[in-house]
């Protein structure tokens, strides 16, 4: 029999502590996953449910901001797309989804 320290080592690890090595993984990966629950997935589902709000109280006369940075009057509604006035005579058809913020009446005489 040869004497072997490194033999040794790797028996005195797998030996003892394995359960207490496992049960701290466990709470790690919880506390991880609670922090990106947290810090991710809450704030995006919060930011979409009041988009969904913003698109279901669109009505027409509303002043609306749009993604690209258009900013007008509803002239027509329809299920997917709205008809924005967004100069005397200037009709844009754009998706509700691209719809950002909705303005107090009156916005647009003073821009």
């Amino acid at each position: 029999m040869s004497f072997s320290p490194i033999a040794n080592a790797y028996a005195g690890t797998a030996a003892g502590g394995g359960s207490d090595s496992g049960l701290i993984m466990i709470v790690y990966i919880l506390v991880f996953g609670a922090i990106i629950y947290f810090m991710m997935i809450r704030p995006q589902m919060k930011k979409s449910k009041e988009q969904r709000q913003l698109m279901a109280s669109i009505s027409k006369g509303d002043e609306v901001v749009t993604l690209g940075g258009l900013a007008g009057r509803v002239m027509q509604l329809g299920d997917e797309y709205l008809h924005i006035e967004v100069a005397e005579g200037v009709t844009v058809k754009v998706q509700k989804a691209a719809v950002t913020l909705l303005l107090p009446k009156g916005t647009l005489k003073k821009l």
